[in-house]
Parts: structure tokens; sequence; C-alpha cells
């Protein structure tokens, strides 16, 4: 799932400067009555009349025809470019209509992974993540490992982008037991981010974490109308993946 990201190994963290002194801009306020979001492998039941057909939390809109193009570097000077479009495709899941989000890595010309993430936003703004189907190269082996899907096999909806985000909100990003289970902290609604794409303030940051790899911390960056706009491996090693480009659908 691209609010993952994809992490490779060292990098020097480069600085990242905050804004501070404002109030906090996030989405407007939603209904009180909102569910609290998932929390590590509690179940959660998802109501298909609770989701909407349109992706357009601000943190993260969803448009068909919108494409982000990121560069991740490692320690080592390996470059990749990963390339994520939103697509005019569907699949329905648990009864919800997801949007299927093709995302795209290359190194070197050759593609190393090439996978199909589904979400879907609830009615109060929360942005849910469904599923993954993955494929990666390693010259003639390809693995599907790390593949999921809502439902099957014990597998649990999380959240990537919450409606209210403020600091210290935590939830699920997903659950697969063994497989996937990414887990997010909000830090700050107001940090700013410098990426090749351009210049952004108000960056919502969240700490991402994985029980299966006790040792990494991410810091990822969304941008207001945007989303992703940088990813940055702080603990357990260290990687800069940054926006280059962005199109809107």
């Amino acid at each position: 799932m691209r609010a993952r990201l994809r992490y490779l190994a060292a990098l020097p963290l480069l600085a990242l400067a905050a804004c501070g002194g404002e109030e906090p801009a996030g989405p407007e306020p939603v209904a009180s009555s909102a569910p609290p979001l998932p929390q590590k492998d509690e179940p959660f039941e998802l109501d298909p009349a609770d989701f909407v057909g349109t992706i357009d939390n601000p943190y993260w809109p969803m448009t068909p025809g919108s494409r982000w193009v990121y560069r991740e570097t490692d320690a080592d000077g390996t470059v990749q470019r990963v390339v994520v479009t939103v697509t005019d495709r569907t699949k329905v899941i648990e009864g919800i209509e997801a949007t299927v989000v093709r995302d795209t890595v290359t190194e070197d010309g050759e593609v190393v992974e090439d996978t199909f993430d589904w979400y879907a936003q609830d009615r109060w703004g929360n942005v849910w993540y469904l599923g993954e189907a993955t494929r990666e190269y390693d010259g003639d082996k390809v693995s599907t490992e790390g593949s999921w899907e809502t439902g099957l096999d014990g597998a649990l909806a999380g959240v990537v982008v919450p409606a209210m985000p403020a600091p210290g909100l935590a939830y699920r990003q997903e659950y697969y037991a063994g497989e996937a289970e990414d887990e997010a902290v909000v830090l700050s609604v107001d940090e700013r981010a410098d990426v090749p794409q351009g210049s952004y303030e108000d960056v919502l940051m969240t700490k991402d974490l994985n029980p299966l790899e006790p040792d990494l911390v991410e810091h990822k960056f969304y941008g207001k109308g945007v989303g992703p706009v940088l990813a940055l491996t702080v603990s357990g090693g260290s990687s800069r993946e940054e926006l280059v480009s962005f199109v809107s659908g």
C-alpha cells in the first residue's frame, strides 16, 4: 500500500522544519457519532451502508486519473521509481465498493513490484485500506507474498488516513497475521515538507510501526489536496521517498 510507502536501507535523515505557532488546520468536523478507529487485531465490523463512492479526504484524495511519481533512495545509492495511479476500476469487498489504485515500482527501468491496492472512504471521512494484490519480481521469480483481502483468512481492514487527525490518535492500518500488521500514530498536523514537487505546509505527520519489525519506525507526511509527499525511516534503517510529480485526476 502506498500509505505504507516502501523503505529500503540507510540514508542520512534529511531535515524537515516544522511550522509552529498556528492552530492546526484539519478537515471539517464530522458527526460526533463516528465510531472509534480500529486497533491492532481487534475485530471491526464494516457496514457497506457507511461507505461513500468518493474518496475526498483532504490528506489523500483519490480522484480517478490522479497520478503520483516518487523517487526512493537508500544508503547504497539504489534508486527506485514509484508510480501510483488511481484507476477507474472498483472491486467489491465485503459489500463495499473499493477504489483500485495501481502501484508500480521500477529499478533501472525494470519492474520489480506491481501492486493493486483497494481503498474506500466511510461517511465520516476515514479512508480505509481493504487489501492488496501484489507481485514482486526477482529475475524469473515472481512472489505474491503479502497479498491479502479483508474478510479472507482472518484479514482485517484498517485506516490509512483518519477523518480527524489529531496528535496522539492511534489506529490500525492493516492486519493480516504474520504478513501485514501496520499501525500508526498521528504526531502533528502542522508540519512542513520540502520535496521536488514543491513545499507543503500544514502537513499531517504520522509515526508508523509494525510489530513484525519492532525496530523499524517510519515517519510519513501527507500534504493537503495531494496525499503522501514524503516518507522517512528514522529507526531500524534510514531511507527517503519523496514526491517528484503529481497530477490530479
